[in-house]
């Protein structure tokens, strides 16, 4: 069996009141004991000196030296060992977070603290991490769970945003890379694993903390109407009583902070058109099946926005819990956690819309084949414009998750542990958006749209862009400019999972296997989404039927450009309220999900709408999921030829049910299933049949894991599993439809598909650790070998008759031909099988000087990193021509870094992080996928403890304002340059 002798910084953390063992893996720090649930901290308190922390560990049969050194280890320099013994003396690959370190973070969120792990990364949005990549994969990859419990997300996705949940009211965080049976299926880049407290394992009997901070943006005075204070506020209650053997924690954290960015975004490269005049240029654009009709063309980008954001982002957590153990072999829990996340912001500026199949194209200036710059006029067949752009957008996401957990130690070898849980989550968003065009005159009895347009423009690559407007001088101009559309867009997301699980555990006396875990699951899911719309004028000229709005002095402003954005002209800042006010005197119109004037919809039924709004029907509707599972689970303890080897093996059976609604056109036969759909407002389509489609499947994912402990310091640890992550739950929702062209062709399409199986994958880790008295070496080898992935793709010769739609079988031209229809391509989500390889290293060091004499001993450092490639890539047309480009989340290099020092009560610590370049989403008018540039953000904080209760703190959060910039497959086509600005917190923790 296994024996450990404990090394110095053990016994020092044991002083220091750290634990160096966790539940069942205490064996590892003792003789033959592996299942005894002992918790050493617990036992020790934070002035005990060695040699009570000798005699409590004596108690494993572990024996102490008499004459060892004390060595305190306190802060910052405590947590992070805490976190390598965790890491220690888990039994899967895994990175850990310590309780401590979590609650002196200077983190908004989970994800910034997330993101100071080996191979973990984020994507900034608004300047604050929301989403982790993990190796190299993006979030829709990552499981994620609370307190043990799968947890539903307000993305639309299966991902959850971890800027919802705040690092004050998280005890401990873990990030498994390697799985095994027990684990909840989901994670092919691995499983994040939160925690709230658990409030009878506290060493003391009533704790109480509140945290106060005070913040500051120091770009916020640059954008007109930003926010530049905000606040952090928190406090926390943990208490014992009635012999501990009642427990009850509550929490609160509020976070008021200003969001603020100031950037240029440019568009894709949607358009074609022949700017050079070379004749058979074979170097452009070529049509389907090798159609060189277009071969002499260019590619042109649809245009670019330069907008000032700002807004306020509030986040209201509540955590709770209550704990009794009545007898010594029983303990009943309720937790809940809740988080209340409201953003109201908006964007102002200008969108420069060049329409550049219908404008003409002087001067351009050609990257390859793609025009980078040129000065463009409008047409007068044509829609080139500047538009002032003036946002209010607001969103307002609740996330909810409750649960009531039961362990039992029935006997001295069986525990049972039930559980039930629910989570639930909704993200009511609503994008508003003001158009204003220039007038030729706004003061006229019916004013003229300006079509005088002359837009010159040259990117820079990853500087902001050279421009020029011949309209310049209307944009501040109430004389000139007018507003001409409002349109709002509500999108409400809905999610809940119900989920009932039971373990066991039974201890055998064995000198191989040492327990046995074996249980149950099952969840039932439903998500929703609802789609709304209302619009009132156009933005590429004036409506006569909805007239422009004239603006006046009292609800504008001038507003400039300050910093590196200065030379852009100025523009004038609307008042939305006051704006929609005088154009809608008797209250603005609501939005709603309807039809319009789409097909299906009888003549005179449409009610005024003069659009098809088909898709905030199509688009909206439900999922369901219901989820067995089941596992069986060896834990191992055994030696072989001398060698101690621990670890475990199993299997995770899973059965997945998962349906949609889909309305499907049907050409209204009522054969077919069509019925009569109303929508909000009493419009009548007749040609859709509302149906509910899905599969079910199953799945075996065996997983083993082993730890071969070389020597006291120094262990081996191998994983191998197969893994599983369901597609985004949004992409389950159906729609389809299908249309008959006017020579007879079928096609159809379907945006996503409630037949998408999971991601697989077969992975392997392999890691050395090495555990020194002040610190540890990580060396970790991994490869993934990803079976397919989901994208959109093209079925040729699609049987749309067969497959259940209602298509004619001929159809007359209009010669008064009559032909046959032929089946054409079906454009849909489907599981592809063209996946790849993921393999990387990864190398984390941390050494703490605690030995060092007087003010040195203080001094620390920790760093790591990972380098990741993959052979998988994928395509995108965002930068005109079709290109090969990586997987998305992934970037070859991350590292991060802290340099730390602690004396006398003054604690610094300054922490970089760093990610080259990686493919991922801007969202522009649309979603593109861009390349992001690397980058490096640097954290700043510095604390003083004045008295044994109260200390002082004061950080800066992105040190040297680093931006976010991205282009379009190389750095010549820009995508998007945002600053948004250093932040800076002062404050004060107080510990009673």
């Amino acid at each position: 069996m296994f024996n450990c002798k404990p090394s110095v910084l053990s016994l020092a953390l044991a002083a220091a009141g750290v634990g160096f063992a966790f539940s069942s893996d205490i064996a590892l720090a003792a003789d033959g004991i592996n299942t005894e649930k002992t918790q050493v901290a617990n036992a020790v308190e934070n002035e005990t000196n060695v040699d009570n922390a000798a005699a409590n560990t004596s108690s494993n049969n572990i024996t102490a030296e008499d004459d060892i050194e004390v060595i305190r280890v306190t802060g910052y320099s405590r947590s992070l060992i805490d976190s390598l013994n965790s890491k220690r003396y888990g039994d899967t690959v895994s990175e850990q977070l310590s309780a401590d370190d979590l609650g002196a973070l200077p983190d908004v969120s989970m994800a910034d603290a997330l993101t100071r792990l080996p191979g973990i990364s984020a994507v900034r949005t608004g300047g604050q991490a929301a989403q982790i990549n993990i190796r190299g994969m993006s979030g829709g990859f990552v499981s994620s769970t609370l307190n043990g419990r799968e947890q539903v997300s307000t993305s639309g996705s299966r991902s959850i945003e971890f800027d919802q949940y705040p690092s004050e009211l998280i005890s401990s965080a873990a990030v498994y890379k390697s799985s095994k049976a027990s684990l909840l299926e989901g994670g092919v880049a691995g499983t994040v694993e939160l925690a709230t407290v658990s409030p009878l394992s506290k060493t003391e009997k009533h704790n109480f903390v509140v945290n106060a901070r005070a913040m500051y943006n120091d770009r916020a005075s640059e954008v007109y109407g930003a926010e530049e204070y905000g606040d952090r506020v928190s406090f926390s209650y943990q208490g014992k009583f009635l012999e501990d053997t009642l427990g009850i924690a509550v929490g609160y954290a509020r976070l008021n902070q200003p969001s603020v960015a100031t950037q240029f975004i440019g568009f894709a490269y949607n358009g074609t058109a022949d700017v050079d005049f070379i004749e058979n240029d074979t170097n452009g654009p070529i049509g389907d099946d090798g159609d060189m009709t277009n071969a002499h063309k260019e590619y042109l980008g649809e245009g670019f926005e330069l907008q000032h954001l700002g807004g306020v982002e509030t986040r209201n957590g509540y955590m709770g819990a209550i704990e009794w153990a009545p007898v010594d072999n029983f303990v009943l829990k309720a937790d809940a956690f809740i988080s209340r996340f409201d953003t109201e912001a908006f964007a102002r500026g200008f969108r420069v819309k060049l329409e550049p199949e219908s404008a003409s194209i002087a001067n351009p200036v050609l990257d390859g084949n793609s025009v980078i710059g040129g000065t463009y006029n409008r047409k007068s067949t044509g829609n080139t414009r500047v538009e002032l752009v003036n946002d209010d957008n607001q969103d307002f996401d609740e996330v909810n998750s409750y649960g009531i957990n039961a362990d039992w130690q029935v006997t001295d070898n069986l525990n049972v542990n039930v559980d039930v849980s629910l989570s639930s989550a909704k993200s009511n968003f609503r994008n508003g958006l003001l158009w204003s065009n220039v007038a030729v005159d706004a003061n006229a009895d019916t004013p003229i749209f300006d079509e005088n347009v002359s837009i010159s423009y040259l990117l820079n690559g990853l500087d902001l862009p050279d421009v020029g407007f011949n309209q310049a001088d209307a944009f501040s101009d109430t004389d000139r400019m007018m507003v001409s559309k409002y349109g709002i867009y509500p999108y409400v997301n809905e999610d809940e999972l119900i989920a009932y699980r039971i373990d066991f555990e039974y201890t055998l006396d064995n000198d191989v296997i040492s327990s046995v875990e074996f249980g149950s699951r099952y969840s039932d899911r439903t998500y929703s989404n609802d789609r709304s719309v209302f619009e009132y004028g156009v933005d590429n000229a004036f409506s006569s039927s909805q007239p422009p709005l004239r603006l006046t002095d009292d609800m504008t402003t001038v507003v400039d450009w300050e910093g590196d954005f200065s030379y852009f002209p100025s523009y004038l800042a609307i008042d939305v309220d006051a704006a929609l006010n005088a154009w809608f005197p008797n209250g603005t119109p609501q939005p709603v999900q309807t039809w319009g004037n789409a097909d299906g919809v009888a003549p005179g039924q449409a009610q005024g709408y003069t659009n098809n709004y088909s898709w905030s029907v199509l688009q909206s509707g439900e999922v369901y999921e219901k989820v067995w599972s089941g596992y069986a689970l060896a834990n191992i303890n055994t030696e072989l030829g001398g060698l101690p080897i621990t670890g475990n093996v199993g299997v995770r059976v899973v059965n997945t049910e998962q349906s949609a609604t889909v309305l499907k056109n049907v050409g209204g036969d009522p054969a077919f299933g069509a019925q009569n759909i109303l929508d909000e407002i009493g419009i009548n389509n007749s040609l859709y049949a509302p149906i509910v489609e899905g599969v079910s499947y199953t799945d075996y994912l065996p997983s083993i894991n082993l730890n071969f402990h070389v020597t006291e310091s120094a262990q081996v640890r191998f994983g191998a599993a197969k893994v599983m992550s369901r597609p985004p739950i949004n992409r389950l929702a159906g729609d389809a439809s299908a249309s008959v062209s006017d020579t007879g062709e079928i096609n159809g399409s379907s945006t996503n598909n409630p037949f998408l199986k999971p991601f697989y994958a077969d992975q392997y880790d392999v890691s050395y650790e090495y555990y020194f008295d002040e610190g540890a070496f990580v060396a970790a080898l991994f490869y993934k070998d990803i079976k397919s992935f989901i994208d959109t793709d093209s079925i040729d010769n699609y049987d749309f008759k067969g497959n259940g739609y209602n298509v004619p079988d001929s159809i007359e031209l209009d010669s008064g031909q009559v032909v046959p229809t032929v089946n054409g391509t079906f454009t849909t989500a489907m599981n592809n099988e063209k996946g790849g390889y993921i393999r990387g290293l990864e190398l984390a060091y941390t050494q703490v000087f605690a030995s060092l004499p007087d003010a040195w001993s203080g001094l620390g450092f920790n760093a790591s990193y990972s380098y990741t490639e993959s052979e998988i890539e994928t395509i995108s047309t965002f930068a005109g021509e079709a290109s090969k480009q990586g997987l998305p989340g992934l970037s070859n290099n991350v590292a991060s870094a802290t340099l730390f020092y602690s004396y006398e009560g003054f604690e610094t610590r300054v922490s970089a992080r760093y990610r080259d370049d990686f493919i991922s989403e801007q969202v522009a008018i649309n979603e593109q996928v861009v390349n992001f540039d690397g980058e490096t953000v640097i954290d700043y904080q510095a604390s003083y403890q004045v008295t044994d209760g109260l200390g002082l703190l004061f950080q800066v959060n992105n040190l040297t304002d680093e931006p976010t910039k991205s282009y379009f497959g190389n750095q010549n086509k820009t995508g998007t340059i945002q600053y948004f600005g250093r932040e800076f917190y002062l404050g004060l923790n107080y510990v009673m």
